[in-house]
């Protein structure tokens, strides 16, 4: 094929001619309109957009000349004797490439290491070198994906972790590259993960030290030191009392939809086909029909997220006597069909609360950087990239649901779960009775939520001695709720 072209003036009918036909030729290769690579100088294969995008770079900003052989274009390979810069860019394409088949990433999620472009490196250089010499199922980084794969599978600690790294070591080759140590494979694959904040809290759960309480050194609540008090009452600057693991949600959302099966398994409920009277989905209930209905917008882009917040306290060194608490937070997305949203790799670790005692009914402070974040969700996330679809568009996303036990309902919504007025659906009407030898309190009235005529109604002795003529309360709506609470 001609490709002179490429050497003559953007604005010759050669060029235009040459730009048309490279473009046929890449779409009846590659069979796709959508995801192509863009041959111009400044992205040099390295980026996927479709045809219209990729006309345009390459008269704005020229094709790079040094492409010769159109390997990514459906061209195959010749065996060259390029200049050398064609020879190293043609490398780090197939590395770039190469990488992306072994850990299934999109070439977009490689935009997240493009404040440093020094660790983009290294991740591509080690998904080009092999495990060692002569190993072409392997490279370095694949091996070592798969094998912490394992390790998180079945729950191993560094140490045995460690020590499975030296014993693969010493059964392949010489000169393989598998780390010698959990602290080796760490800083290799430290790259490959997202971010993550460590915050700081006061002890009693006042606050967080973060925002206008950054630099503060103790709690303007209670006045206890940030910091924590040695063996000799000092106090240990630097040391903090209690720390906060913080899991920001908004680059995992965008590196889930930068997964080409993940993107368009999160618009299979707009794709489903729905059954009459039978609730299969989500989709299919009330809640989500009335966020549709009431935010138009939201609901006509099915890429926008459906979230639950889940919570619960557990102990992690499953002691009794042990006092130590762990409440995990996490995100699940609805989005997805009934067989994945569940899966363990789609439910998000936002926060990890962890101390002596629980949180209780101040887990709402530790809740504050998710609430930031999910109102920015709400208002819209601009430029994250689909790569079912090939394009970027404004991400958004609503929290409709929690899954917790009802200790758990109770501090996170702030509803009053125990005591005389425990049910949040009666609130002040709930009927309570407190017995008199047991002392504790037992609820009764169950019969208002009976037909009118249920002979259940009529009965005394098998209830409380009186027969049931009430109807059952109407549950508090959303603005009702609302008004209870701003004020308090």
């Amino acid at each position: 094929m001609d490709k002179s072209w490429m050497h003559s003036d953007r604005r010759s009918k050669a060029y235009e001619f040459g730009v048309e036909a490279f473009l046929n030729f890449a779409v009846e290769n590659l069979l796709t309109t959508i995801h192509i690579r863009c041959p111009c100088v400044k992205c040099v294969n390295l980026k996927l957009f479709g045809v219209g995008i990729i006309r345009d770079h390459v008269y704005f900003n020229e094709i790079d000349q040094s492409y010769k052989n159109w390997t990514f274009h459906g061209e195959p390979w010749e065996a060259t004797t390029n200049a050398s810069r064609n020879v190293e860019e043609d490398d780090g394409h197939s590395r770039y490439s190469f990488v992306s088949e072994e850990i299934d990433m999109d070439d977009n999620d490689f935009g997240d290491f493009g404040s440093d472009p020094y660790e983009f490196a290294n991740v591509i250089g080690d998904g080009d070198q092999p495990v060692y010499p002569g190993c072409r199922k392997y490279t370095k980084l694949s091996a070592l994906v798969k094998l912490y794969n394992l390790k998180a599978k079945h729950g191993m600690s560094d140490v045995c972790f460690t020590e499975l790294l030296i014993l693969q070591g010493d059964l392949l080759p010489e000169g393989n590259t598998i780390p010698t140590s959990m602290y080796e494979a760490k800083k290799t694959l430290c790259a490959l993960g997202l971010s993550y904040e460590k915050m700081h809290a006061c002890p009693n759960d006042c606050i967080l030290y973060r925002k206008e309480y950054e630099d503060s050194t103790n709690c303007p609540t209670c006045g206890i030191s940030r910091w924590k008090e040695g063996k000799d009452s000092i106090l240990k600057e630097g040391v903090t009392a209690k720390v906060v693991w913080y899991f920001p949600p908004i680059p995992r959302f965008k590196r889930m939809f930068q997964s080409h099966e993940t993107a368009k398994s999160l618009t299979w409920h707009a794709a489903r086909k729905s059954i009459d009277g039978q609730m299969s989905h989500s989709a299919d209930s009330p809640s989500w029909k009335l966020l549709d209905d009431k935010w138009p917008e939201f609901g006509n882009e099915p890429r926008n997220l459906r979230l639950a917040l889940s919570s619960d306290g557990f102990n992690p060194h499953s002691s009794l006597s042990s006092r130590y608490s762990c409440w995990p937070i996490i995100l699940v997305t609805y989005n997805l069909p009934p067989w994945l949203c569940m899966k363990r790799k789609f439910m998000m670790l936002t926060l990890l609360i962890f101390g002596p005692k629980q949180p209780g009914n101040d887990i709402d402070v530790y809740l504050e950087p998710l609430i930031d974040d999910l109102k920015s969700l709400w208002i819209g996330i601009r430029g994250v990239y689909d790569a079912h679809n090939g394009e970027y568009f404004t991400l958004r996303a609503a929290l409709m649901w929690t899954i917790n036990d009802f200790p758990a309902y109770g501090n996170l919504s702030g509803c009053v779960v125990k005591g005389y007025k425990a049910c949040p659906i009666c609130g002040d009407d709930t009927p309570s009775h407190r017995l008199k030898n047991g002392h504790k309190i037992c609820y009764i009235g169950h019969r208002k939520w009976l037909p009118i005529n249920h002979p259940y109604r009529r009965q005394r002795a098998a209830f409380n001695g009186k027969p049931e003529y009430g109807i059952p309360p109407e549950p508090l709506t959303g603005e009702e709720v609302l008004h209870m609470v701003e004020n308090r």
